[in-house]
């Protein structure tokens, strides 16, 4: 129920490698917090905001569809506190305002606008064709609108459903109607800003320009031949971000707190996933780490200029810029590692295991950093739940 609250739950525990002090945040049922292009810390509080399966009655694994409520958690006290009783779509399905003032989300059929302080909650699109919700909302710097995608239901009756990708391949072939949506905050209406012939997803506004997004064409990197797109708010009209060519795999697209994209390019044979197996989903012939090209990440301006490009000569799952972009915070395979590409060369070190299995979206850890770069979040399902961890430094 909306407003109960759940006592701390917090713990430290010391990594045995790195002699890194780490903070356990959760310990009831499955907690997830934001998903990396988005960041759970509120700023100008000590706060998260984050969701969880605590309330819903049911103890279940990751795999097992936990009904997830939005919460809130005060990391001085580590007090909880219950912020909607609605079930969100998916894991990932909710962003914020950086402040934490407005949140939006998808539940149902519904994408809805929930202001925490007062508890009230607008319906700002209501899903009445064949199509499902394809990413999560993103908020108009502006705070006037959110925008997500949409696709249309597949007209096979494949199975998508399960973890470690299940029918990511499958989507990327069958989808040929993906849509960009925009939402009015008060609920004043909706409308289609654009259609595509593609599975879309990832959709994020600049930070910095309500009037630009990116968004993506979804599916196994080694098979989609060009993953970014930027989207022009006004013209609606779309253009590449960084111009593939046959041998780039690129993905894990996100906006940086100054203005740019950044992405993750693996090269031939690298379809961006990994599974509990340690394999790729897809690809399953080219272990995870083999290269034929030097794998690299970059950064690109919102002309489409490349404005950093950095050789890494093995590559991470995802990757989230601390507030300047000179420090990554990254998750390989078992560890967590911080990443310096403030120099000609990368350089990295070990933070942490992870110790999660990679077995479903939610398991991800999804490391994100705060907004001042002191702190790191992630997830992991050691043990069998998601659980949220913090790691200062």
């Amino acid at each position: 129920m909306a407003g109960k609250t759940w006592a701390s739950e917090i713990s430290s525990f010391t990594d045995p490698m790195t002699g890194r002090t780490i903070k356990r945040l959760t310990s009831t049922g499955n907690n997830v917090h934001m998903y990396f292009t988005e960041n759970s810390f509120v700023r100008g509080k000590n706060e998260i905001i984050f969701q969880s399966d605590r309330a819903s009655g049911k103890d279940v694994a990751p795999h097992e569809d936990p009904d997830y409520n939005l919460f809130r958690m005060n990391l001085d006290t580590g007090e909880i506190e219950q912020l909607s009783d609605d079930v969100v779509s998916s894991p990932h399905a909710a962003t914020k305002t950086p402040e934490g003032d407005l949140i939006a989300y998808s539940s149902g059929s519904q994408v809805k606008v929930l202001r925490p302080e007062t508890g009230q909650t607008t319906v700002v699109y209501e899903e009445r064709g064949a199509y499902a919700m394809a990413s999560v909302p993103s908020i108009a710097p502006n705070r006037a609108y959110v925008a997500f995608c949409r696709n249309e239901a597949s007209p096979s009756p494949i199975h998508y459903h399960g973890a470690n990708y299940a029918g990511f391949k499958e989507r990327f072939y069958e989808i040929k109607d993906g849509r960009i949506t925009l939402a009015y905050i008060d609920g004043s209406g909706w409308f289609d800003v654009f259609k595509d012939t593609h599975q879309v997803g990832h959709f994020q506004f600049s930070p910095v320009d309500p009037t630009l997004g990116t968004f993506c064409h979804e599916g196994p990197w080694n098979l989609v031949t060009q993953r970014i797109w930027f989207l022009d708010f006004v013209s609606h009209e779309v253009r590449p971000c960084f111009r593939q060519q046959e041998h780039d795999a690129i993905g894990h697209e996100f906006w940086t707190q100054d203005g740019h994209v950044f992405f993750d390019n693996r090269g031939p044979g690298h379809d961006g996933t990994i599974t509990s197996h340690r394999t790729q989903a897809v690809v399953t012939e080219v272990a995870i780490n083999e290269n034929a090209m030097i794998p690299f990440v970059g950064l690109m301006d919102r002309d489409g200029r490349l404005v950093r490009k950095i050789d890494l000569p093995y590559y991470c799952n995802h990757y989230h810029a601390n507030p300047d972009s000179t420090v990554l915070v990254a998750d390989d395979v078992d560890h967590l590692l911080l990443i310096d590409i403030s120099g000609d060369k990368a350089a990295h070190q070990t933070l942490c295991a992870h110790g999660t299995s990679w077995h479903t979206q939610s398991s991800h850890c999804h490391p994100t950093w705060d907004w001042d770069g002191s702190r790191i979040l992630y997830a992991s399902d050691h043990g069998g739940r998601v659980q949220l961890y913090l790691l200062e430094l």
